[in-house]
């Protein structure tokens, strides 16, 4: 039996799970919500606060070696081998991002297939040209070697600084792309409107881009912007801050005077949209327009066009 020096092992105990997928398996990890991890191969094994528990398994524990031994089936001497033989510089706990320096977007390869994308988007309702210019202007393309579909956002100098990606099968396999900035979260944004609409998710946004075609209005000359997710805001409503996806456009443009809310029917929702209102009255004109029928704007654009949605499009877990 191979022998590992006691200092190396007491080393590999201290890595954490979350810092060892995130250095060497960061294609296994799912953005769930707030710090809270899944991973791509077992959705209900979850990562938060330096533990992780497979839920479904009953198992738990707190480093990479845990999780290496009892969900991975490795070996002890395996499993430190994995985890040091990688590197031993690992840091034992996950490096924080200093808030001066800029966040790195790390994007998947692309596809040069656009097809899984354009069925999924096609199938749920999206306009064909939204669809063409979306992948034109490089704010949406396939990945490999998922053929996810990943949503982009830019800055001002059309650089990307957010991405989000859920698959295009019937699995809720989704996230944000590691060093994504929210600040910059997916939107079709004219710059000039002096109103903006809010949806939680970009599929949401492009069901309103939809349907404003299907109503012959030009989507073009409006600003819509996604949350990029549930906006949560505090117990207190009124000590609620701004979502950073809207606070940043806001900031960039400082001739908004109104904002349209387009989020879902639900109690998520409509907490969410009471917040707002709330928060941002003294400042804006705060409109409160949730979709008309159905939980959400793409399942209105659905009922418009005689699609029929399934249980596997859950709004809360939208990007």
């Amino acid at each position: 039996m191979p022998y590992i020096e006691p200092e190396v092992i007491e080393q590999a105990k201290q890595i954490d799970l979350l810092t060892y997928l995130q250095s060497f398996e960061p294609q296994e990890l799912v953005h769930f919500s707030g710090s809270t991890y899944t991973t791509r191969t077992h959705d209900s094994l979850k990562i938060s606060n330096g533990k992780w528990m497979w839920w479904s398994r009953g198992i738990g524990g707190k480093s990479a070696l845990d999780y290496l031994i009892r969900v991975k089936d490795y070996s002890f001497i395996d499993a430190v081998e994995a985890i040091m033989g990688k590197g031993a510089v690992l840091p034992t706990t996950v490096v924080q991002t200093k808030k001066d320096e800029p966040k790195k977007l790390l994007l998947p390869d692309k596809s040069a297939s656009t097809d899984k994308i354009f069925e999924y988007l096609y199938g749920r309702g999206i306009d064909y040209a939204i669809i063409e210019q979306c992948v034109r202007d490089g704010i949406i393309f396939e990945s490999l070697p998922y053929h996810n579909l990943v949503f982009i956002g830019k800055d001002g100098a059309g650089e990307p600084k957010y991405a989000a990606y859920r698959a295009t099968n019937k699995s809720r396999v989704m996230g944000d792309c590691t060093g994504s900035d929210k600040h910059f979260s997916f939107r079709l944004a004219d710059g000039k409107a002096d109103s903006v609409h809010l949806f939680e998710s970009a599929i949401d946004l492009l069901s309103y881009a939809s349907l404003m075609k299907l109503d012959c209005e030009e989507y073009r000359s409006e600003n819509l912007v996604s949350l990029a997710g549930v906006y949560s805001p505090r117990e207190k409503i009124e000590e609620s801050k701004v979502p950073i996806a809207l606070d940043g456009f806001l900031k960039d443009n400082p001739q908004i005077t109104k904002i349209i809310l387009h989020l879902d029917n639900d109690k998520a929702g409509r907490l969410a949209a009471k917040a707002l209102q709330i928060i941002l009255h003294n400042a804006y004109e705060v409109i409160d327009e949730p979709a008309p029928q159905g939980k959400d704007f793409n399942d209105f654009l659905c009922f418009r066009l005689g699609i029929e949605r399934t249980k596997t499009h859950e709004r809360s877990y939208e990007r």
